[in-house]
């Protein structure tokens, strides 16, 4: 039986010019370990949620959608959980309870399960994903590691037949995604889940895979998963250092609440003027909040932080939304032009760039989870700022569009500006950065230059 069926579908955003799918058929048997590829924009999130009625996308919707035989149209609530999990890019899109425990229940709690069927499935989900050390913390604790793992756990707890992940280890660090694509190897095999994955980078799913599917100019065909990734060109910069107007931290100490943990633990950081510097580490090791504490988002209970640079600064921080405002994708990037001092023009060229001329109407939330990433940082780029602040800046890119951003990069620093960015993409710390820092139990241990960095490292190579 197959598990996921496409007939001759296709399907148009409201107000879209073209159909982000053309007559996809497709059939993805049971038990495979599937991969959805394909460019930025290509259509495969919207593939994936065509599958799960309650996040089906608004627009026109032609041809057949089935799981396991069943039109996914029919579909009530209940049917629909015990059919399809599914998991988010982000799991901030999906985490919605304060605690672990309350978390899983949610969905069951939903769906009226029996009380001593909820404990059931929550206990032996726990035990098969290795969560009970962790089951009572806040989810505001975890990291970025846990909060997916408890993703997938919130999915898995409703044992759903098929299961739907998109872009699921693109915020995650080497080590934490070879550990969660390692558990979601194990719910296919051992649970016998149906599992598709739409990424960008397949390669690093390969062994995993039994089937694999290219989306490109809304068609989709067959291929044969990718064995060896693609290496990232290199920008050609030369780094200058201009003396002052740089940004530093001393000596700082930051924690959430007066009980918890420091996050930022006697913390030193100098940047120069001119220079781009790329922060490394794993998930939680305080990359994301040592940038809010520098943008000035976040105060320090202990330490000084200068920034020169603050009066001209931008943030862009991991999920695009949070400075998407607007009913269009021109109007967003128009939002700033007075302050900014461009015009029409400028943004005209601005989406060109981003390839998105023919959806310059279009809803901003109606855009893939890549195209609201490049939006955002467009966006920012556009009022020229001379400190720029970027938090997992390709999450969510194919390879083209992460060498569109290493280029942007690079003619900011060209046009003055200092770049600080966060990131799991190696590649991409190679094509960009001048200076590595690694960051572990809320500090920096190193800073080198990036070559003599992956040169001396045993992890990072």
């Amino acid at each position: 039986m197959s598990a996921l069926e496409l007939d001759r579908v296709s399907f148009a955003y409201a107000g879209a010019d073209a159909p982000v799918l053309r007559e996809v058929s497709l059939v993805v048997p049971e038990g495979a370990f599937a991969l959805f590829a394909g460019a930025t924009g290509s259509g495969k999130s919207t593939l994936l949620r065509l599958a799960k009625p309650e996040i089906s996308p608004a627009g026109a919707l032609e041809g057949g959608v089935r799981v396991f035989g069943e039109d996914v149209r029919a579909f009530d609530p209940q049917a629909s959980a015990h059919a399809v999990g599914y998991v988010f890019q982000n799991p901030d899109a999906q985490v919605v309870c304060d605690t672990v425990w309350h978390e899983m229940a949610f969905g069951l709690e939903n769906l009226g399960v029996p009380e001593p069927e909820m404990r059931r499935r929550v206990a032996e989900t726990c035990n098969f994903l290795g969560i009970e050390p962790w089951f009572r913390a806040r989810t505001a604790e975890l990291s970025g590691g846990q909060r997916q793992i408890l993703a997938l756990a919130s999915a898995l707890v409703m044992r759903p037949r098929l299961l739907l992940l998109d872009e699921p280890t693109s915020m995650l660090d080497p080590l934490a995604e070879k550990n969660f694509l390692a558990l979601l190897f194990r719910a296919n095999r051992e649970l016998n889940i149906t599992v598709v994955v739409a990424t960008h980078t397949p390669e690093t799913m390969a062994d995993y895979a039994t089937c694999a599917f290219e989306l490109a100019d809304g068609s989709v065909r067959p291929v044969d998963p990718p064995r060896a990734p693609e290496m990232l060109t290199k920008v050609p910069v030369t780094f200058v250092s201009t003396g002052g107007g740089g940004a530093g931290m001393r000596d700082v100490w930051l924690r959430y609440d007066r009980d918890a943990r420091w996050v930022l633990r006697g913390l030193g950081l100098e940047l120069s003027g001119g220079e781009v510097r790329a922060l490394v580490g794993s998930n939680g090791c305080g990359k994301s909040t040592l940038l809010s504490v520098l943008a000035g988002v976040l105060r320090p209970q202990r330490g000084r932080v200068r920034n020169a640079l603050a009066a001209s600064q931008a943030l862009l921080p991991q999920s695009p939304k949070a400075l998407l405002a607007h009913e269009t994708v021109r109007a967003e990037l128009m939002e700033w032009s007075r302050a900014g001092g461009y015009g029409e023009a400028e943004v005209a060229a601005a989406l060109e760039r981003l390839g998105l001329a023919d959806a310059a109407e279009r809803h901003p939330h109606d855009l893939s989870g890549g195209q609201q990433q490049l939006l955002a940082l467009e966006k920012l780029l556009l009022v020229r700022p001379r400190l720029l602040l970027l938090d997992e800046p390709t999450k969510g890119l194919d390879r083209s569009a992460r060498e569109r951003v290493a280029r942007r990069v690079a003619e900011a620093r060209s046009d003055g500006a200092t770049v600080l960015l966060a990131t799991h993409d190696l590649e991409f710390v190679r094509a960009v950065a001048d200076n590595v820092s690694l960051m572990f139990d809320g500090a920096i241990t190193v800073t080198e230059p990036t070559d003599e960095f992956f040169s001396n490292s045993w992890l990072y190579s």
